[in-house]
């Protein structure tokens, strides 16, 4: 078997002549309409394409994880994207928040579990998971995912910004009743669900590390 030694992504940004960028709709979130044409894999370019893209700007999500008890902390709020969930519109998710300007990722994350949870984090404590586009078929945003190494003893409560309407519950679940929970189906956010999936292939590492 001959395996392809050309290289997997081809292009990239110098190989795409955006036209236009136009904002259709701005409110809680923006619409930007772009005009724009691409190389091709066969040669020459593409003809103009018209596609609108939307604009919510990059987050953090955040998995605190107690090694000691093997326990995570999850939240539960109200998400009206979830209205037509078979979950219905409360959801499990991480702890999660946009960024602000001149904000960076591990401090987004930090404020975030302080806001969301009443955590407050060594930025030592906290790991890098990984980055990933939400839906790049038609969003900007990136969503930034870490772990944190937390003792869960005493975390509960509801939190958030009364100013952003945020109505948060606080839930330490054991590690084994998430990873059950997401087997069933029962949580549908993806920053969550990569999340778990990524402790769950890396928990030797992650309590050998913590020790």
């Amino acid at each position: 078997m001959s395996i392809t030694q050309e290289p997997l992504l081809r292009f990239g940004l110098a190989d795409v002549e955006v036209r236009s960028q136009v904002r259709k709709y701005q409110g809680f979130f923006a619409l930007d309409e772009y005009q724009f044409r691409h190389k091709l894999y066969a040669g020459g370019y593409s003809k103009v394409l018209t596609r609108e893209v939307f604009e919510r700007g990059n987050a953090v999500g955040l998995l605190p994880y107690d090694p000691k008890n093997d326990t995570v902390v999850l939240i539960e709020q109200f998400r009206a994207g979830a209205l037509q969930s078979k979950t219905g519109p409360w959801q499990l998710e991480l702890i999660a928040g946009m960024f602000s300007e001149n904000e960076v990722p591990q401090d987004v994350a930090i404020r975030e579990a302080k806001e969301e949870a009443d955590i407050d984090l060594a930025p030592e404590n906290v790991i890098k998971v990984m980055d990933y586009l939400s839906s790049a078929g038609g969003m900007t945003e990136c969503i930034h995912l870490y772990c944190a190494c937390v003792d869960s003893e005493n975390i509960s409560g509801v939190f958030g910004l009364e100013s952003e309407g945020e109505d948060i519950l606080v839930h330490v679940i054991s590690r084994k009743n998430a990873d059950k929970m997401l087997a069933e189906g029962k949580i549908l956010n993806a920053a969550t669900i990569i999340t778990l999936q990524w402790l769950a292939l890396n928990i030797d590492k992650f309590k050998s590390n913590w020790k």
